[in-house]
């Protein structure tokens, strides 16, 4: 009875020491450092739950997707459990700042504008922008959306650079993928502008739409990100890309998370990054 009284004792003093650990964190802003998350036990990751086949939440309601495949290893390699947070693209510099996760990784894309708020580690995906509309209606041109309705996703390189570019163009916006998918489904806009590697993924799963302008704007780049003055952390997720480069992991994360979804219509070249080196 004894051993059992103080297993359970045992067992609270580290519960309680985790949750205060990351109470703590939260309260004060201040981001857990490298060595206070492996004593934790856990490292927090912040991805998208609806955006197939990145980072998305299955019938099971386990997490899946390119991101999640990569956030797993991650947790392998400090040696800690994983937990991930559900975030939608306008709240991921916030979940950051707040220390509410350690790392994010829900395709985001650097930018200048963000590596103000945000430190980025080394990038793992190369992606630009595409629209995807009905068959019916295409949009095979940037310029056509001029006068017509746009869908796009709060806070997300397609937000910034239709807001910046393209005055005339109405931007009909929403805080989460699904419900942006939602509004295209049921014709309030025109079309829908985000990612690449994303709309042309959707779109093969969802007959009557087709991706007409494939690519525009910029070529950019995807990487995690940590609390800005996270050093530590941003030391050691650039080693591990660089490591992990080494095995072709990205390419190894492709084959399991994106291939089925792509087909034939994308390579891993195009979209993979390994080690941090962007071709």
């Amino acid at each position: 009875m004894k051993k059992w009284i103080i297993i359970v004792l045992a067992a609270l003093v580290t519960l309680t020491f985790t949750l205060s650990n990351r109470t703590v964190a939260e309260a004060n802003g201040t981001a857990r450092n490298l060595d206070e998350i492996k004593e934790s036990g856990k490292v927090i990751i912040g991805v998208f739950s609806d955006k197939k086949p990145f980072g998305y939440v299955d019938e099971n309601g386990e997490y899946q997707g390119y991101d999640i495949y990569f956030g797993n290893r991650l947790a392998e390699e400090l040696g800690v459990e994983v937990e991930y947070v559900a975030v939608d693209p306008a709240s991921r510099v916030e979940y950051l700042e707040t220390a509410k996760v350690d790392i994010i990784l829900a395709n985001f894309t650097v930018t200048e504008e963000r590596k103000e708020k945000v430190d980025f580690a080394l990038p793992y995906m190369k992606v630009s922008l595409g629209i995807v509309s009905p068959e019916g209606a295409v949009i095979t041109d940037v310029e056509a959306l001029n006068g017509k309705t746009l869908i796009v996703a709060k806070g997300t390189t397609a937000d910034i650079y239709f807001t910046e570019n393209y005055p005339e163009v109405t931007l009909q916006k929403y805080d989460q993928y699904s419900d942006a998918y939602g509004a295209l489904l049921d014709g309030r806009g025109d079309a829908f502008s985000t990612d690449n590697t994303e709309v042309l993924a959707w779109a093969i799963e969802n007959p009557g739409f087709t991706v007409g302008v494939e690519s525009f704007g910029n070529l950019d780049t995807i990487a995690p990100a940590v609390q800005q003055g996270n050093t530590e952390l941003l030391d050691w997720l650039n080693e591990t890309i660089v490591a992990l480069g080494e095995e072709e992991f990205f390419h190894k994360n492709y084959e399991e998370t994106l291939a089925p979804a792509y087909g034939d219509a994308a390579d891993a070249d195009s979209i993979v990054v390994e080690g941090g080196e962007v071709d």
